[in-house]
């Protein structure tokens, strides 16, 4: 006799192996009775059990991956993560495309600054050189002008020695005392009417500013100074 106990194996297989229910293909499995009865509960439950197993190893060989709804949903999350992977590195390249601009746009940058400290350095060089050059025109300038200061204040001192000399009369500081010798070898001895001192004169000496001019007993001793000026001493005074 037999026996059809396909929903018993269904039942049994599916609560062995849950995947089966992605695809693996289910047969109709039909147990064949002996004719001798089945020997007691246990021995029945033993053979279901066997039936089972071998119904799971061909479920388990016969269960093709490849197109099955679970290769289906794994690929559709493989895609998922490959396509979030894609989105991820477009975005670490523009990211990296950011940076390399920035630091081209910073290395100009650098380069601006640096050229334009560079020209502003050469400016104030130049500034400072021009400055040093003025500075030292400007101490030429007032070195001449303390010079030539120094040069007025000594012609006006000379001038004003040579004003009082030239106001000075002899007949009044000196006294001629005597006239000796004969020819040109007269000399003449004058004396300081300050001091008290006596003075010998030749023709050529200097007194006072004046050169004397002549030593004569008529005219007495004859006095000219550069610009021409005269001064005489006699024995009888000032002429």
């Amino acid at each position: 006799m037999q026996n059809k106990i396909k929903y018993l194996c269904l039942s049994a297989i599916f609560g062995a192996l849950p995947f089966v229910a992605f695809g693996a293909p289910v047969e109709e499995v039909f147990i064949e009775d002996s004719s001798e009865e089945l020997a007691g509960p246990e021995q029945q439950i033993l053979g279901i059990a066997a039936d089972q197993d071998e119904l799971s190893a061909a479920a388990v060989n016969d269960y093709q991956v490849e197109g099955s709804l679970f290769d289906q949903i794994t690929n559709l999350e493989q895609e998922k993560v490959l396509m979030q992977l894609e989105k991820e590195r477009a975005q670490l390249d523009l990211e990296l495309d950011r940076l390399a601009a920035e630091k081209i746009k910073l290395h100009m940058e650098i380069d601006t600054l640096s050229g334009r400290a560079e020209q502003q350095q050469q400016e104030i060089e130049t500034e400072r050189a021009k400055l040093e050059a003025e500075a030292a025109r400007l101490e030429r300038q007032k070195q001449a002008l303390e010079d030539e200061t120094v040069a007025a204040a000594a012609r006006a001192e000379t001038r004003a020695i040579e004003q009082d000399i030239s106001d000075i009369l002899f007949s009044d500081q000196y006294r001629l005392i005597n006239v000796v010798g004969a020819g040109s070898q007269l000399q003449a001895t004058i004396e300081d009417l300050t001091t008290g001192q006596t003075r010998k004169l030749t023709v050529g000496k200097a007194l006072d500013g004046y050169t004397v001019k002549s030593i004569s007993l008529d005219e007495g001793v004859v006095f000219v100074n550069a610009d021409g000026n005269t001064q005489n001493l006699n024995v009888g005074g000032a002429q």
